[in-house]
């Protein structure tokens, strides 16, 4: 895991730099970068669309923006970061005192060097963020202001990769691809998405597994409004973001409580000894929120490290590279890869011997566990199986119930189902 762990990192490095919004030029070349790992389908949707209660909006696009002190010296400057505008900024070009400039400008007063990030999606509003340092260091005078923006009718970008599974029914993996230069919220999710998605096409899954890339909110609200018809397909899902700082897991439920997605989550991360936190749905956070909406009420679950604004980092320019690591990615990728493959193995079964103890001795069963360090856990596993093989208990049932591996009780169940004493 540690290559892919650099993997993804270098991802992130090259996605950094880039200025993304929820629509415009910044989204597309994410996308064209993370289609170099994946082959993407992308999609463009064009402003003023109506998808469900909101409205597509027009598209922003940014070449330049700084304050120039009187000298032409730039005090503040986009091309130093993303971060510096207030994302949707309309276009503004004027000279103006410190006073009046103040009212444009945000600020961390609590973290003096860091800059914080701030968007006016949906009211027109222009701005500057930068570090209350740099803010108390300027001398009050004339300022040139200038903001070489663009808003206009245009679309918003999203994209999909799809594995086809062995049936139709979907999991489908979302993260959002419309924040600038924060690593952790959320380039380590689009990078941990990627890297999954490139796993899971090294085979052919039980279920067919969609990767969204959008941007969050009016993106994920585009998508469900464009698949409404085909929705139910969708069995389970998750929602990656904050993939790659150096907290522990935290597993935030889908609004059921009690969807498969959660089980599995559950009992990956128990089983996997790692430390994490389960957490309560609630309608705030990414984007689980529009597929939990009780409309579509969807088995969607949300995976983090430190959620969402619970680590001081959170949308400021202190979320930077060095805030996230190769080794947490690649962490959160391998419980991601864990909880795909459990969700694919999870089966009923029905007992084809279902009175009295099948034996089997003669099957030579109970040989082929002949010298495995785990041959009285393994044994015991195919008596559970045996047990609750009626059609109603899924191998995680019998994970759960009996408090076995599942990896143990899905071997236990490939050679039941060899010997012929079981069915799916």
């Amino acid at each position: 895991m540690t290559a892919a762990g650099d993997e993804m990192y270098a991802l992130v490095e090259r996605l950094y730099p880039l200025c993304r919004s929820i629509t415009g030029d910044g989204v597309r070349a994410t996308l064209d970068i993370v289609g170099e790992y994946v082959p993407l389908q992308v999609h463009e949707v064009p402003t003023g669309t109506q998808v469900l209660d909101w409205t597509v909006p027009q598209e922003w696009n940014i070449r330049d923006a700084y304050i120039a002190d009187s000298t032409g010296h730039r005090v503040v400057d986009f091309a130093a970061s993303s971060l510096h505008v207030l994302g949707y900024s309309v276009p503004v070009s004027a000279t103006m005192p410190l006073a009046e400039l103040r009212t444009h400008l945000h600020t961390l007063p609590d973290h003096p060097s860091w800059v914080p990030y701030r968007t006016s999606y949906y009211k027109p509003e222009w701005g500057f963020c930068l570090a209350q340092e740099t803010l108390d260091a300027l001398p009050d005078g004339e300022y040139e202001v200038r903001i070489d923006s663009t808003l206009a009718d245009g679309h918003l970008t999203y994209a999909e990769h799809v594995i086809p599974g062995q049936v139709a029914d979907e999991v489908i993996v979302s993260c959002h691809v419309c924040h600038p230069s924060l690593a952790n919220d959320n380039l380590a999710g689009i990078a941990v998405a990627a890297f999954l998605a490139r796993a899971m096409a090294k085979r052919t899954p039980y279920y067919t597994y969609r990767f969204l890339f959008a941007p969050g909110t009016i993106g994920a609200i585009t998508w469900l409004a464009r698949n409404a018809q085909r929705v139910e397909r969708v069995k389970h899902g998750l929602v990656l973001a904050c993939a790659g700082d150096p907290g522990s897991l935290t597993y935030k439920q889908s609004r059921r409580g009690d969807a498969e997605i959660d089980r599995v989550m559950r009992h990956v991360l128990a089983a996997s000894e790692r430390p994490h936190r389960v957490a309560e749905f609630t309608p705030y956070g990414y984007d689980e929120r529009q597929f939990c909406s009780p409309g579509f009420d969807l088995g969607v679950g949300s995976l983090t490290r430190t959620p969402y604004a619970g680590y001081p980092e959170y949308h400021t320019s202190a979320d930077n590279l060095d805030f996230v690591s190769p080794e947490a990615m690649a962490d959160t990728l391998a419980v991601c890869r864990e909880a795909c493959a459990v969700l694919d193995r999870n089966r009923r079964y029905l007992n084809l011997s279902p009175y009295g103890e099948p034996q089997l001795g003669r099957r030579g069963l109970y040989d082929a566990l002949g010298g495995r360090s785990d041959t009285k856990q393994a044994q015991l596993a195919m008596l559970w199986m045996l047990n609750l093989s009626d059609g109603e208990h899924s191998l995680l049932d019998v994970a759960e119930r009996s408090g076995l591996p599942f990896d143990t009780v899905a071997v236990a169940a490939d050679a039941l189902h060899g010997a012929g004493l079981i069915k799916a």
